[in-house]
């Protein structure tokens, strides 16, 4: 006799198998859920339906959902509508960004500092992930990583205020210029378009540099092995080896950045002055005023999204042709 069948002799039944007493034993074993399990796993794309609902729903309700709230914002001649008034869809809103020149400067301006502090981030962080994934041991790698990450564990206004306190006129700059010899008074540095590219470009750096060391790391030694035997030197094996093995992350780091840049508002109005306003200062007025300008401040937003969409839109293809090689 076996030892479950003394087991079952000796209690006088089937003895209870310890998962069966947990919660979730039982659960299993009951039988409405298991029809419900069954119903659920029928088929893959019943599967694939249940697991993507969630995503779905988040995407469409946090993300999708405001910017739809935002157009139909932008096409209402007032809002929030007044009792007892009807409510009627214009372009109006639109018309006005085209038709007054007065607003064109700040919405151009924000497009080229944006790109511009893009490719600086580009160029600083680049070698830093290099470095990273290149030279440092796979052991303190993540040490590294954390050492970088620290900063952005704060938020963004702290960080600003901290880079007011390092480039004032009684910040370590001009004190360590002073200190040298270099200066005899301070250089102002603070409220300028040098400033506030020092701020976006300490601000974006993590979304840049994270792309980078991830293509990077997938780059097998063994290519810049191979073409140094060949004879290519330093510069060669980074010119045709790596750096087009890596336009993936370039690609991915360069939108993530130029994005996240064309919505900056509080570093921009902390660090910039006059003559660096951007379009997102211009978009704050007027949600700043009364409700009746909420439309013109919705269709300049909007105005700025689709701008910015189609320069990143532009972007990605030209990197994917260079990454297939169609361009030279």
């Amino acid at each position: 006799m076996t030892f479950e069948a003394s087991v079952r002799t000796e209690h006088g039944g089937t003895a209870p198998k310890t998962a069966d007493r947990t919660f979730w034993g039982r659960l299993a074993n009951w039988a409405p859920y298991r029809v419900l399990a069954g119903l659920a796993t029928a088929s893959p794309r019943r599967q694939f339906v249940i697991l993507a609902a969630l995503p779905l729903v988040w995407v469409l309700t946090q993300h999708l959902g405001p910017m739809l709230q935002m157009l139909r914002v932008s096409l209402t001649d007032a809002y929030p509508v007044a009792p007892n008034v009807q409510q009627s869809f214009t372009f109006e809103h639109y018309m006005k960004f085209f038709q007054d020149s007065l607003f064109w400067m700040p919405f151009f301006r924000t497009l080229t500092f944006a790109g511009v502090f893009t490719f600086c981030t580009l160029i600083l962080t680049y070698p830093v992930a290099y470095f990273l994934a290149r030279h440092v041991s796979q052991k303190n790698r993540m040490l590294m990583l954390l050492m970088l990450l620290i900063p952005f564990w704060v938020g963004e206004i702290v960080r600003t205020y901290a880079i007011m306190i390092l480039l004032g006129n009684t910040g370590a700059v001009n004190l360590l210029l002073k200190w040298l010899g270099f200066i005899d008074r301070p250089i102002p540095f603070m409220y300028t378009s040098f400033s506030m590219g020092v701020g976006i470009v300490y601000l974006t750096a993590l979304y840049m540099m994270l792309p980078l060391y991830s293509a990077l790391e997938k780059l097998p030694k063994s290519f810049n092995e191979a073409a140094a035997d060949l004879g290519a030197g330093a510069w060669t094996r980074f010119r045709r080896v790596t750096l087009p093995l890596t336009i993936e992350g370039i690609a991915s780091g360069c939108t993530l950045v130029f994005l996240i840049s064309t919505g900056f508002y509080a570093t921009p109005v902390l660090l910039g002055g006059p003559s660096t306003t951007v379009f997102a200062e211009t978009i704050a007025g007027f949600f700043h005023v009364a409700g009746d300008q909420w439309p013109t401040g919705a269709a300049f937003a909007t105005i700025m999204f689709l701008g910015a969409l189609l320069i990143t839109v532009t972007f990605q293809k030209i990197m994917n042709s260079l990454r297939k090689g169609d361009v030279r």
